[in-house]
């Protein structure tokens, strides 16, 4: 089964890519010695964009790949995953 199309991957790689912009202005403003409480709030921000790309891949997941896997027959590897990405967001 193919894991994403065009269509559900793009805005993820879009976000993404901003991320990566972020983390190198966090980069930047650390070695411009920004004062630390302004370098908290952006390392937040990062933090907050990476859970919601964590949520578009897990609802992606549900609603593709364990949905797939559970018409095939395999309930046991799906409900495994469920409660695995369960943990993972529990952390």
């Amino acid at each position: 089964m193919k894991y994403m199309g065009p269509k559900k991957k793009n805005p993820i790689v879009r976000r993404l890519k901003l991320i990566e912009g972020q983390v190198r202005g966090l980069q930047k403003m650390i070695e411009r010695d920004t004062y630390c409480i302004d370098v908290i709030t952006q390392t937040s921000a990062v933090k907050q964009a990476l859970s919601n790309v964590e949520d578009l891949l897990l609802e992606n997941h549900l609603s593709g790949c364990i949905i797939h896997q559970i018409q095939s027959g395999q309930t046991e590897k799906a409900k495994g995953e469920i409660l695995k990405v369960y943990t993972l967001k529990r952390k």
